[in-house]
């Protein structure tokens, strides 16, 4: 069963049709939003600041989400998929956003709307990531402008998949 409980009175709170892996931790002031999902080994620490998710978020095998205490809270917009052993942390993700595998994603860091941020890139504190565009390396810079069907076809691709994922696994648990 998920690791679930609060820190400081501060209770976790999950949306509707959200599905937490068995061995995921979510601890703390942390708020869901609906058709979001939580996967193998993720950790959602809300223990020194707050951390708020939009709908359809998919927190990915390993990744982990925290913040800084009385620094930088965490937000993450609808429709965000946080890839594979990512860390995001004390940052603001907004909405149609693909965080590739073992990307990190560092305090006060503003990732624009529709954009993607490359597997193993890190953005740097401070680092204000343009809507609409690609971000990779190290540390992450801009490498092109998203085209339509990147956002149609990875972004959305990705978050939908995750959605069906997690009814496949709620229907496991019935």
């Amino acid at each position: 069963m998920a690791y679930i409980f609060p820190v400081n009175d501060k209770h976790p709170k999950m949306g509707e049709n959200c599905f937490i892996a068995p061995n995921a931790t979510i601890v703390g002031e942390v708020t869901m939003g609906n058709d979001c999902s939580v996967w193998f080994n993720a950790v959602i620490r809300g223990d020194v600041n707050k951390i708020t998710l939009g709908n359809k978020v998919n927190v990915q095998d390993g990744a982990i989400i925290h913040c800084t205490y009385q620094k930088c809270g965490t937000i993450v917009g609808n429709n965000v998929s946080i890839g594979h052993n990512a860390i995001v942390h004390g940052c603001v993700i907004n909405e149609n956003v693909l965080v590739g595998m073992g990307a990190i994603i560092m305090d006060n860091a503003q990732i624009g709307s529709n954009s993607i941020i490359a597997a193993g890139a890190v953005v740097l504190e401070n680092t204000i990531v343009e809507p609409g565009s690609i971000y990779a390396g190290v540390p992450a810079k801009k490498v092109k402008n998203i085209s339509e069907g990147l956002i149609n076809g990875e972004i959305n691709r990705i978050a939908d998949n995750y959605v069906m994922y997690s009814e496949w696994f709620r229907n496991i648990e019935k």
